[in-house]
């Protein structure tokens, strides 16, 4: 690992299972792997795309927050839904969380995540100019 380059878990059993981290920063850019609803062992708010999204966000807001960055720093979010139904939903809390940012945004309909129960995962990649990476 580089002295630039740090990572941090989070509290997904896949971490270790599929050898990821929650969150990686390199440089001034911190990038937060795929978020969902899932909560010690089960899948919270099931059946409600706009609850889901708003935890899924709260799992990436805590992984850049370790690194001292906060939802204006996010510049970039993906949105992986798994039904074309839930795209407004999934869209007001994007807007409700980050509105004022603005960040560039994808979102994308699929065909299931590795859940069923599971309607969104949320991907978020962030900037600070002269990020001070934790030691």
């Amino acid at each position: 690992m580089t002295q630039d380059r740090r990572h941090v878990g989070g509290y997904s059993p896949w971490e270790d299972q599929y050898g990821f981290a929650r969150a990686v920063a390199i440089g001034d850019f911190v990038f937060v792997s795929g978020c969902t609803a899932w909560d010690d062992g089960s899948v919270r708010f099931e059946g409600s795309p706009y609850d889901q999204t708003v935890a899924a966000f709260g799992v990436a807001l805590d992984a850049i927050s370790r690194f001292g960055l906060s939802r204006a720093d996010i510049v970039r979010t993906r949105l992986y839904v798994t039904h074309a139904r839930d795209t407004d939903e999934v869209g007001r809390a994007h807007r409700d969380i980050l509105g004022e940012v603005r960040p560039a945004c994808t979102m994308v309909v699929i065909s299931a995540l590795v859940d069923s129960r599971m309607s969104v995962e949320v991907e978020v990649d962030a900037y600070k100019k002269n990020l001070e990476l934790p030691t």
